[in-house]
């Protein structure tokens, strides 16, 4: 079953897990050791994050090394871009807005 993207990132272990490996892969067992939580714990995170694309195994013998799928965010940042400038429009007006409040009160 395909996990929700948004449901992936919202957790933050999941979001330091991406974070790791955006810098360098690493196995479940080196992510482990970065949390205070069990094994176990980290594999299902690492499931979810597999399962939505956002991250891609490579076995290198017996092990197996995660990767971050900068393809699979660039989706998601495409997606967001729709709403982006939309965003910073009103972030400007609002800036406009305070700024002549704070013109008023002078």
């Amino acid at each position: 079953m395909k996990q929700d993207i948004f449901q992936a990132i919202a957790d933050p272990t999941r979001r330091a897990i991406l974070t790791l490996i955006a810098i360098k892969a690493l196995t479940p067992n080196a992510m482990a050791e970065k949390f205070d939580m069990s094994r176990q714990a980290v594999s299902k995170h690492i499931k979810v994050l597999h399962e939505c694309e956002l991250i891609k195994p490579q076995h290198s013998g017996r092990e197996i090394y995660y990767h971050f799928n900068a393809k699979k965010m660039q989706e998601l940042d495409n997606w967001l871009a729709q709403f982006r400038q939309s965003w910073e429009t009103q972030f400007n007006q609002l800036d406009k807005v305070l700024s002549t409040i704070k013109q008023q009160k002078i």
